[in-house]
């Protein structure tokens, strides 16, 4: 049985802003019904791939497909398919939000008014403001509502939810996303750019950091939490010599050792376990201190 068409497909991306490179022989693939994270520091290269993506860039070397479909060439056709939400958020200032709602749901062939109405009281908004004098965090939930209401195939996040206060993003991420993706299992897909790591930490299936425009590690979370170990051990006396060249960062405080494995995890507890520690401890790591670890290493 041959695999699905990819939602996503990008092979040997490379983009420049004049002689500064964003973006250098990127390659990733994403999956339909997945929640793929694009993490990386400030500038590293993650608005500038979904930019190429939503042919607001073209590519200078390199190729993205999405569902097969090239950007540049089928624009309309890409675009019925998705719904994005920019790291920054605007609209017709004089609109209010009624009105740029329904101007947004008139490009759309379907757009589910239950879940708007739901969502604008959820996020308490008048329908009637005018979108000028919006906070950014309510025109970022504006553009969210925009975006959950077509129900496309696709959803493109660029840091979504970092004009929303703390209880609303937890709110939209754990409500509004989640029941997106469940609409349709298996289907829906969302490509989200965001250094909120933790707040994504559920949802996230899959994905990609990246640093100076190249991909540095790509992985399935669930085999990224089974990879990547914190080991803690406590000895009687101060910590042994060890060879723990295996392990990603060692770290001593007084009489106890904290180790940060990637993919060596068995190996380093044996060597601890051969010393006798008082007490000897191992966890996953989160996906942020992935993203920690894999930068600093």
């Amino acid at each position: 049985m041959s695999s699905p068409t990819p939602a996503i497909q990008v092979e040997n991306l490379s983009y420049a802003y004049g002689r500064a490179e964003a973006i250098h022989d990127l390659s990733l693939a994403v999956q339909p019904g997945r929640c793929y994270g694009l993490f990386g520091r400030n500038g590293a290269g993650k608005t500038t791939t979904m930019k190429c993506l939503l042919n607001l860039l073209r590519p200078q070397r390199g190729q993205v497909r999405v569902f097969g479909l090239d950007p540049a060439k089928q624009e309309v056709a890409v675009k019925r398919l998705l719904s994005y939400v920019p790291d920054q958020v605007a609209f017709y200032p004089w609109m209010s939000v009624r009105e740029t709602l329904d101007y947004l749901a008139s490009f759309r062939p379907y757009w589910n008014r239950k879940t708007e109405q739901e969502l604008l009281g959820h996020f308490g908004l008048d329908p009637a403001q005018r979108t000028g004098s919006l906070s950014k965090g309510q025109r970022t939930q504006v553009a969210l509502i925009a975006a959950v209401c077509p129900e496309t195939d696709l959803l493109v996040l660029d840091e979504p939810t970092s004009g929303l206060d703390p209880i609303v993003r937890r709110e939209f991420i754990e409500t509004v996303i989640g029941a997106y993706q469940e609409g349709i299992p298996g289907k829906r897909t969302i490509l989200v750019s965001t250094h909120l790591i933790t707040e994504f930490e559920g949802l996230i299936d899959e994905f990609t950091i990246i640093d100076h425009g190249q991909a540095v590690l790509t992985l399935d979370s669930d085999h990224a939490r089974e990879r990547y170990r914190k080991i803690r051990a406590r000895f009687a006396q101060s910590p042994p010599e060890l060879d723990l060249k295996a392990a990603l960062r060692v770290r001593r405080d007084g009489r106890e050792l904290e180790l940060i494995a990637n993919g060596a995890g068995d190996e380093l507890l044996e060597r601890l376990r051969q010393h006798n520690p008082e007490a000897l401890s191992t966890e996953s790591l989160t996906l942020e201190e992935i993203f920690v670890a894999t930068l600093k290493s």
